[in-house]
């Protein structure tokens, strides 16, 4: 087997380097209240549910937290390698564990078409 040319290898090293990254710094949950679930439902286990939602501020494991403007929930970007890991962080709060609100998750992470400016003319 021969080795790869000076400029295969240069070819090679570009490719990867441009390849795109897949790096998630965080990841976003999007709580939704479930349909047929009442404010008074909700209301009721708010003081647990932001009381360790505030923990989980404390501890580094909450980055941003938003109100939804339609009001029928909140957006916590949390800080977890991957979804699995904010699914395990998410699922120890009180509403989750009374399956009244529902969870889209969405890893995130660098702004992938800013390599752009970085990639040379």
């Amino acid at each position: 087997m021969t080795a790869p040319s000076l400029a295969q290898a240069q070819t090679q090293g570009q490719t990867q380097a441009q390849a795109p990254s897949t790096i998630t710094t965080g990841v976003m949950v999007i709580l939704t209240v479930k349909v047929g679930v009442t404010r008074e439902q909700v209301m009721a286990v708010m003081p647990d549910e932001i009381r360790q939602t505030v923990q989980l501020y404390l501890n580094g494991k909450v980055r941003e937290w938003y109100s939804r403007s339609d009001g029928r929930g909140v957006i916590l970007l949390l800080d977890a390698k991957d979804t699995s890991e904010a699914h395990a962080i998410m699922e120890g709060l009180p509403l989750s564990k009374l399956d009244i609100m529902d969870h889209d998750y969405i890893a995130v992470g660098p702004l992938l078409p800013l390599r752009l400016l970085l990639a040379k003319p």
